[in-house]
């Protein structure tokens, strides 16, 4: 007798996630994966980070802890840490009590958790992420119950931030829509608007009643300034206004497969904020009940400790300016080649990726004649670069762009 799942089709590859298989079956030694976002160190390898290793040593060697159910909003030591780090310590939402924060699955379970509270608590079903995003924003929306729209975002010509057609769009959004923001190192592009441009973003969508839900995934890690990096939230956070952030631990402390992040709303008041909450948790209980209890140990513990946290903002400032070394490298090597086309891009952008402006066929080439896996759009990861394989890079892209026109 057949299955009963006999007529289900097979599902595509996750296009991110997928490059990292095709890398695997590649048996060249020269092969180069720049398709997955998280870190390497010069030599290839996964880093964790001295004081996440500190930092657990502590935890193994407490007696005292246990393994019992964290509440269903999570480790609220972490709840608080992580706020704090966003919104800024001293900020008035916070000591007003107007913000209320739950421990999430990393940033794409906060996001969840956000979308699946907007679809049943807010009156606009409709959010706005920007064009290109990360590939599992739209799903994570629509999946969640929300209609997804796009508004201009990426200039191709000139691979920087089209910020007029960005204003036009969300001009255009219906009153009270969603938007999605990137807070800093915008993925795929690394295109960032300026301060002022930040600015004017916050006067159009608060003059509309927009909704800002900033996805902060790369605090710390694109500037090597946690301040620096969470500039454009705390600009909306101070005039007073509603908005929503999810964080993720992956990236700023290494903490990848630990799944730590959260989700912040800020409210306008501290009665608004607690029942927010209060639907939140019946949001969280019938997904997964309740968060795990080591990453969020780890965080807590480094934001916690004044020694910890000077150790983690200087390993994390050096993850951030190695990436920053590799892209003058690469920018340096395709000068040096003479490579056709202007790549002040590469320098200009900012954090884990580049935005190469490669097409589809270029991105075939280069994995086809060199073994470098990327995604199709061009996206690389300047993390999983190193002084040793910039050449072989600068070598494929050169004959990409000569050859494969």
């Amino acid at each position: 007798m057949d299955s009963v799942f006999a007529n289900i089709a097979q599902g595509p590859e996750d296009p991110i996630l997928g490059v990292t298989v095709a890398y695997n079956k590649d048996t060249s030694p020269n092969k180069l994966n720049l398709g997955v976002g998280a870190y390497r160190t010069e030599e290839g390898k996964p880093l964790v980070l001295n004081v996440v290793r500190k930092a657990e040593q502590l935890l193994v060697n407490d007696q005292s802890r246990v393994k019992e159910y964290l509440p269903i909003t999570g480790l609220a030591d972490f709840n608080k840490c992580s706020a704090k780090l966003i919104f800024g310590a001293d900020s008035p939402a916070i000591q007003e009590n107007r913000v209320t924060t739950v421990q999430c699955l990393s940033g794409t379970g906060s996001l969840r958790v956000g979308a699946e509270f907007l679809a049943k608590h807010y009156h606009q079903r409709t959010i706005y992420i920007p064009r290109p995003t990360w590939g599992n924003h739209p799903k994570v929306f629509s999946i969640a119950g929300l209609s997804v729209e796009y508004y201009r975002y990426y200039e191709p010509n000139t691979r920087g931030l089209d910020f007029q057609g960005l204003l036009e769009d969300l001009k255009s959004a219906p009153d009270g829509a969603i938007v999605l923001l990137h807070a800093c190192a915008h993925n795929p592009t690394g295109v960032d608007p300026t301060l002022e441009q930040w600015e004017q973003i916050r006067q159009l969508m608060r003059s509309k009643g927009l909704l800002p839900f900033f996805d902060s995934a790369y605090q710390g890690f694109a500037s090597g300034s946690l301040d620096a990096d969470a500039q454009p939230i705390r600009m909306f956070v101070a005039d007073g206004g509603e908005c929503f952030a999810a964080q993720s631990y992956a990236k700023n402390m290494g903490l990848y497969g630990e799944r730590v992040g959260a989700l912040s709303i800020v409210c306008k008041s501290a009665d608004v904020a607690s029942r927010v909450e209060s639907q939140l948790k019946l949001v969280i209980r019938p997904m997964y009940s309740n968060p795990p209890i080591h990453g969020p140990s780890i965080v807590a513990a480094i934001l916690k400790d004044r020694d910890l946290y000077k150790e983690w903002t200087v390993e994390l400032k050096a993850m951030a300016d190695r990436i920053i070394t590799m892209r003058q490298q690469l920018f340096d090597a395709l000068t040096a080649r003479g490579t056709p086309g202007d790549w002040s891009h590469i320098i200009k952008q900012i954090g884990m990726f580049t935005f190469t402006g490669l097409n589809t066929e270029q991105v075939a080439f280069m994995t086809k004649e060199y073994h470098i896996y990327m995604t199709s759009d061009g996206r690389i990861s300047m993390a999983g670069l190193s002084s040793k394989t910039v050449p072989h890079l600068a070598d494929a892209i050169h004959a990409a762009v000569t050859k494969a026109n």
